[in-house]
């Protein structure tokens, strides 16, 4: 046995699983696994009859009926594989790996076409996905707030996309102070909002340092039963401490009854 991309296209030559079956079910429904190998090009010894051969490589996979007769034969399948890498940037630097992860989607977010489920889940920068050939679109998380962003990308059999993805974010620190400068109050519970009303994010760490998209917010700390706030602004690439200083006392529960997720 052996496969390639496509009809012109060469032979795959790593990674590939394969796994020959009997062509007929058990009594329990189960096709029996006579053979296996992970050799580019496996050499099996089967006695006459049908099977189904079984290729995986990466994501992507086929399958073939044959019937071995007396004779040695060749078999060649054609499974249309590519892979992709994906990498994240802000204000033309690099995001630390440990802080960005990747959903893969079928199909098109541009052209409206996309699945709802994730094809592939949680893949890290630099990663070689191997999928079958298609169009495919990513989500990018920064952080664990609203930078989120999504790009479409398509798949060529036997090539290698490399794609980077281009964050307009920063990361914003936030500490309730008496004075500017002075130590974080503890035990102080924030509430990030837009201007719009609508909740981004809270916390329970006295000193949290959160992802956002670029924009405006109001930051809202709640300490001993007050309530302070700050109007910030997030810029792409900057990341800045904003501090919120005892005495800028708002409406007690500013934000409450809204949906955030907490940390």
């Amino acid at each position: 046995m052996s496969a390639r991309f496509g009809d012109k296209d060469g032979l795959i030559p790593r990674g590939l699983v394969w796994r020959v079956f009997a062509d007929r079910p058990e009594a329990s429904g189960a096709y029996p696994l006579v053979a296996e190998a992970a050799d580019p090009a496996p050499v099996f010894f089967l006695s006459p009859g049908g099977y189904v051969v079984h290729v995986a490589y990466g994501l992507a996979s086929v399958a073939r009926r044959i019937v071995v007769g007396e004779e040695s034969r060749r078999e060649q399948l054609v499974v249309p594989a590519g892979a992709v890498t994906l990498h994240s940037d802000v204000g033309d630097k690099p995001v630390p790996a440990d802080k960005v992860t990747y959903d893969l989607f079928e199909g098109s977010f541009l052209q409206g076409r996309a699945s709802s489920r994730p094809y592939y889940r949680g893949a890290n920068p630099g990663d070689l996905i191997i999928l079958p050939a298609g169009d495919y679109y990513v989500v990018s998380t920064y952080g664990d707030g609203n930078a989120v962003i999504q790009a479409d990308l398509a798949v060529a059999a036997g090539k290698v996309t490399d794609a980077t993805l281009h964050h307009r974010a920063g990361e914003v620190t936030l500490r309730l102070v008496k004075v500017a400068g002075g130590d974080p109050m503890p035990e102080t519970q924030w509430s990030i909002g837009t201007p719009g009303g609508d909740s981004v994010k809270e916390s329970i760490n006295p000193e949290p340092t959160f992802v956002l998209a670029e924009g405006e917010y109001t930051a809202v700390a709640r300490y001993q039963g007050k309530t302070y706030s700050k109007v910030f602004t997030v810029e792409t690439g900057k990341n800045e401490a904003v501090e919120v200083r005892v005495g800028d006392q708002v409406t007690p529960d500013a934000l409450d009854g809204q949906d955030g997720s907490g940390d």
